[in-house]
């Protein structure tokens, strides 16, 4: 764990400065396209830009990126979040040195150009790469490459949006698959050495700074409910957009590499409508937070955003997803604040912020503390909380898959992001043990054993590994029936049959343990030994006796009981049951 922690501290460095090098590289691709000028400040980039420009600029943007796609290397297509994920379940936590490259390279390009995306998919991207490349040059597990490659991802993220503890949280409810100090540690590592890094590169203040009491009262945290429920809506709404448009490029008589250019003439034709939908749009979400944004650029938004998001998304382009979330479930905010009680300055809009994100990504804890971190709206914990735990409650209810998921699942391969304890991990060996069993003494014939075993009966003849002892007491081994049956035929004795160096486990190791001991050594049984003595053999554990955690887990879940009843005290002192404990399945 340590040493993991050293190494990721270099790879939170690397990942700080490549999140500002991308900006930096967005914002100069985007003055060179719309304004004609060399800079690297970030910019709106159609607003007083010529209609053909705003119009050309995507399609010639996604162009470009699905030459890269298609020459380079095709996992820079997309947002970059389920990408990484599939390199982590299901590529070892490989990532290949030229993703680091391509990656945000042609997220810069299709920003730069007017795409509607964010930049944090493909820094998470790049900083995992980074991290997976460091990993592969030295001699490590993939768990171990594993925690270097999210280390590097959420340092990404944690130093483009000033948001350590929020990557963390993405870190643990996305990328990792676990909750452990083995991988908590680095990526924490990471993700702090990335935002001191962050501070004389990119600044120190939040990103969107609202200012303003919040005058809160129950009746506002009861409708945050309801914004939770609107959110998970648009959330839905969104997802399936992203994946209806996938499905229709695919059936494009095209190659694949011409979708994103069609993608950039969905987005230019929403930018002609609303321009500010354009870009990553810092300046909209500034102004959705702050309650300067008028409702006819909150309407706009609101349509516009989610549609050329959406459709150009799925055309297989490279851009993140958090910061048209951002802009979007801040559109649906501050349109409920023309309806809600005032609570205080784009109080709706971060509620709708941390609502929607909570929703398509299935993060919640992340939506709530990313919306708090990015505005210092600390104090807003409890109705972020009741909005985004809403959103993604009706979430889960209405849609199989979060929109990172889905792309995972049509590739073929399940993923659940479903913690629980490993039943394994509560149940011991001693509880499941077979305490039943044959055993044979070292000096018996092989054929008069096998004699025995049938005398014995079928559940003799089926234990098929059978404890051996010496003469004079004491376990010597295991046997088996195959054993057996080869030393029958030579005439041998069991003892010359016998495996002096078996695989075993004692009682109060759990049936985790027992399961991972014989997923290693490739075994299906094991003798239990008494740990005190090491000498007696106390039961047989095999792969049948490892069901036994799953199947309380199945009956914990699956049945229902009432175990406790009320009696009352009839007319004449008789006691009859109001309710009287039962279960059922």
């Amino acid at each position: 764990m340590l040493a993991m922690a050293a190494l990721a501290l270099p790879i939170g460095g690397l990942a700080a400065v490549a999140a500002w090098v991308l900006q930096r590289l967005i914002g100069l691709i985007t003055n060179a396209v719309f304004r004609h000028r060399v800079s690297t400040a970030l910019v709106a980039p159609a607003q007083h830009a010529a209609w053909w420009l705003v119009l050309a600029a995507p399609v010639v943007g996604g162009l470009a990126v699905g030459v890269m796609a298609r020459y380079g290397s095709e996992k820079i297509r997309g947002h970059g979040m389920p990408e990484t994920i599939e390199a982590i379940l299901l590529g070892g936590s490989k990532v290949q040195p030229r993703v680091a490259v391509l990656k945000p390279v042609s997220a810069a390009v299709s920003i730069g150009t007017g795409g509607p995306f964010g930049a944090e998919g493909p820094i998470v991207m790049t900083g995992g790469a980074l991290g997976s490349l460091l990993a592969q040059f030295l001699h490590l597990t993939a768990d171990e490459r594993k925690s270097l490659l999210v280390a590097g991802a959420a340092a990404g993220m944690a130093a483009t949006f000033n948001s350590p503890l929020a990557a963390l949280l993405l870190a643990a409810e996305l990328l990792l698959f676990e909750w452990r100090p083995r991988s908590l540690v680095p990526v924490a590592a990471a993700v702090s050495v990335a935002t001191i890094i962050r501070y004389p590169l990119l600044g120190q203040g939040h990103v969107f700074l609202s200012a303003g009491a919040l005058d809160l009262r129950p009746v506002d945290d009861a409708l945050c409910v309801v914004a939770g429920i609107l959110s998970a809506v648009l959330a839905l709404v969104a997802t399936v957009l992203v994946y209806a448009s996938e499905d229709t490029f695919q059936r494009l008589p095209v190659h694949w590499m011409w979708w994103p250019a069609l993608g950039g003439l969905l987005i230019g034709v929403g930018g002609l409508i609303v321009p500010q939908a354009l870009g990553v749009g810092y300046d909209v979400i500034d102004a959705e937070l702050t309650g300067s944004i008028s409702l006819g650029l909150v309407v706009g938004v609101l349509v516009v955003k989610t549609l050329i998001w959406s459709l150009s998304l799925g055309s297989g382009t490279s851009g993140g997803v958090l910061a048209p979330v951002f802009m979007i479930g801040g559109a649906l905010g501050a349109l409920e604040a023309h309806v809600f009680p005032p609570v205080g300055p784009g109080f709706w809009a971060l509620v709708g912020l941390a609502g929607v994100l909570g929703g398509v990504m299935r993060s919640p804890f992340t939506g709530i503390v990313f919306a708090m971190e990015l505005t210092g709206r600390w104090e807003a914990v409890l109705p972020l909380t009741i909005a985004s735990m809403t959103a993604y409650a009706v979430s889960v209810l209405l849609l199989r898959r979060s929109v990172l998921t889905e792309k995972i699942a049509r590739r073929g391969y399940h993923l659940s992001r479903e913690y629980d304890v490993d039943p394994l991990e509560i149940v011991f060996v001693g509880e499941v043990m077979t305490t039943d069993f044959v055993e044979l003494d070292a000096s018996l014939d092989a054929v008069q054993a096998l004699a025995d075993l049938d005398e014995r009966g079928t559940d003799a003849v089926r234990q098929r590994l059978y404890p051996v002892t010496r003469s004079g007491g004491g376990f010597a081994g295991v046997v088996t029936r195959a054993g057996l049956l080869a030393a029958a035929g030579d005439g041998w004795t069991v003892a010359a049959a016998t495996d002096r160096g078996p695989v075993v486990t004692h009682a109060e190791q759990t049936l985790r343990h027992a399961a991972e001991l014989m997923a290693v050594e490739d075994v299906t049984t094991m003798p239990v030994l008494d740990r005190l003595d090491g000498t007696s053999v106390v039961g047989l554990i095999a792969l049948p006796q490892l069901l036994a955690g799953r199947r309380r887990d199945q009956r914990e879940a699956r049945e229902r009981e009432r175990p406790l009843t009320i009696r009352l005290i009839g007319p004449r002192g008789t006691q009859s049951d109001v309710s009287r404990a039962h279960s059922g399945g």
